[in-house]
């Protein structure tokens, strides 16, 4: 059974293999919502966020695949993994599939021991992007794992939420964060707080990566702060 409780959209029209689907994931800790249209699907899609999408509609498969896909239509993580089912056995359609960005196809029939590998399998391989083991910036690297932090071979200490600092703004390292997301974000505060807390962590952190000629820990003044300039991140 799976140990973390990650979210599934289910979209079939075949009613039988849904509930079979449906019955069968609950039962291995996903939770699972269900549609049975490309209508449905889009309307979920547009309030829910599912860490996995598994879908089948038949002849509308690829246009929800690109409904999902292209960013102006749904409002879809574009890293949110999708497995395609499908009932076509061409080498054209599975090929059609996959540059449509499906990240896996499974041919019905199936055996579902396998399906729920192969779910497990790309939900690893999804969170592995979002949380990675290294982080890099240039010379800086972030080893999350073991909370390590050097700029080229010369390892940086630092107390616990100056490194929390450091590793939400590696995570999206030329987006300018606002001192509200990183109040909410390191230290959870809310939108409410008032605090100078976020610039005295942030100048300090500044500071100890400053023996680098490159520039880390960026003040967008009025703003908030991102990690490095585009310039410098190479």
């Amino acid at each position: 059974m799976s140990t973390t409780t990650h979210t599934i959209l289910l979209a079939d029209e075949d009613q039988a293999t849904r509930t079979f689907l449906a019955d069968n994931l609950t039962y291995d800790g996903y939770e699972i919502t269900t549609a049975d249209s490309r209508v449905k699907a889009n309307a979920l899609l547009s309030v829910q966020h599912p860490q996995l999408i598994i879908l089948d509609v038949n002849g509308q498969t690829l246009e929800l695949l690109h409904d999902i896909r292209c960013g102006e239509r749904l409002p879809v993580d574009p890293d949110t993994p999708i497995i395609v089912l499908t009932r076509r056995p061409d080498d054209i359609h599975r090929a059609r599939v996959l540059d449509s960005d499906g990240d896996d196809i499974i041919a019905k029939p199936f055996s579902y021991p396998e399906l729920r590998a192969r779910v497990g399998a790309v939900l690893r391989r999804a969170e592995t992007r979002r949380h990675p083991r290294q982080l890099r910036c240039g010379s800086l690297v972030i080893d999350v794992a073991a909370r390590q932090v050097r700029i080229g071979q010369e390892p940086i200490e630092l107390p616990a939420k100056e490194y929390e600092l450091l590793v939400a703004l590696a995570r999206d390292p030329h987006r300018v964060f606002t001192r509200e997301e990183l109040l909410e974000s390191v230290w959870g505060l809310g939108t409410w707080a008032r605090t100078r807390t976020i610039d005295s962590h942030a100048c300090r952190l500044r500071h100890k990566l400053s023996t680098h000629p490159e520039r880390f820990v960026v003040n967008v003044w009025g703003v908030g702060y991102r990690l490095c300039d585009p310039i410098n991140s190479n």
